[in-house]
């Protein structure tokens, strides 16, 4: 049997309040992660799972699965920033990472270093949150082939 979503009114009410606010949180973990526990793999999880709540609670044809697929079509941008920060590292002369030798006009070391942290962390976290989400609609796809398949 193929899940359409949950039925009950008060599931759907609670996650259309809930889901933004667990996205907000995932934000939060992401950019702030650099000071204390978090960063971009825990905020794309955060951030996934919130995605993936919206996929099981209103079904793979509702309003959140639409935003989720939306999302699927970013798959390698957060590859693309990781490498692309590492590479101006690389072109200014420092280790891959090494923010402190990224080339940036215009920014002072620690802006550098601080831009670099920031973007990494994006790319981790859309990568993270791009196979979450992948992940769960691959199961949908394999259990509606078992439905049809009989």
């Amino acid at each position: 049997m193929i899940h359409t979503g949950h039925e009950s009114i008060v599931v759907r009410r609670s996650a259309a309040l809930l889901i933004p606010i667990m996205q907000l949180f995932g934000l939060y973990v992401l950019f702030f992660g650099q000071y204390g526990p978090g960063g971009g793999f825990v905020g794309g999880v955060m951030l996934g799972a919130s995605l993936i709540a919206g996929i099981l609670i209103f079904g793979p044809d509702g309003q959140p699965a639409a935003a989720a697929k939306k999302l699927l079509k970013t798959d390698g941008l957060g590859l693309l920033i990781f490498v692309g920060v590492g590479g101006l590292c690389l072109i200014g002369g420092g280790a891959f990472l090494n923010y402190s030798h990224m080339q940036l006009p215009g920014l002072d070391g620690p802006t550098r270093r601080y831009v670099g942290i920031i973007l990494t962390q994006i790319g981790v976290a859309a990568d993270i949150a791009v196979a979450a989400v992948s992940i769960v609609f691959s199961l949908y796809a394999a259990s509606s082939d078992e439905v049809s398949n009989g």
